[in-house]
């Protein structure tokens, strides 16, 4: 080997390593701030556990009354909106119970019948209580209930 050859050797491995340490460089800095923006979503945690429902100045006594509440929901990359819905019963203005208005039986959704005093599920004829335990047809268990707390004259519910 001459010297010429050595010199050459040693600029070939030059160009090798200094090509890969731009394209390296060019790498980070393209994927540096990319991992926090893919990763991201994935570690938040929920924003907010209670959902407001409304004012109970709505709810009259021993009278079952409807909510309705969109709310939306990210989870990953995926973002949705449900509509919750629920109806509140007080029987003396100050402890609330608040029930979901879908059947236990197929998941359809219930009405509140004023005249029968009752909720009814149209699906299967399944009839349910004011308070919400099944009365007749094929619900297995009674209405499913959220846990509750009332502030400053607004219900929230627990999300989950």
């Amino acid at each position: 080997m001459d010297k010429s050859e050595d010199k050459q050797l040693g600029r070939r491995n030059f160009m090798k390593v200094a090509i890969a340490g731009i394209g390296g460089l060019i790498g980070a800095a393209l994927g540096l701030p990319a991992i926090p923006y893919i990763m991201g979503p994935a570690l938040q945690k929920e924003s907010d556990d209670w959902i407001q429902l409304g004012s109970i100045s709505k709810v009259e006594l021993n009278i079952p009354t409807l909510f309705k509440k969109t709310i939306e929901t990210q989870t990953g990359w995926i973002n949705t909106e449900e509509e919750i819905s629920a109806y509140v019963l007080t029987s003396n203005g100050q402890d609330y119970v608040v029930m979901s208005n879908v059947c236990t039986h197929l998941a359809c959704r219930v009405r509140w019948i004023p005249e029968k005093d009752s909720f009814f599920c149209p699906c299967h004829n399944g009839v349910f209580a004011k308070d919400g335990t099944v009365v007749a047809g094929p619900p297995p268990r009674p209405l499913d209930r959220f846990e509750s707390k009332v502030e400053d004259g607004v219900i929230f519910i627990k999300r989950g």
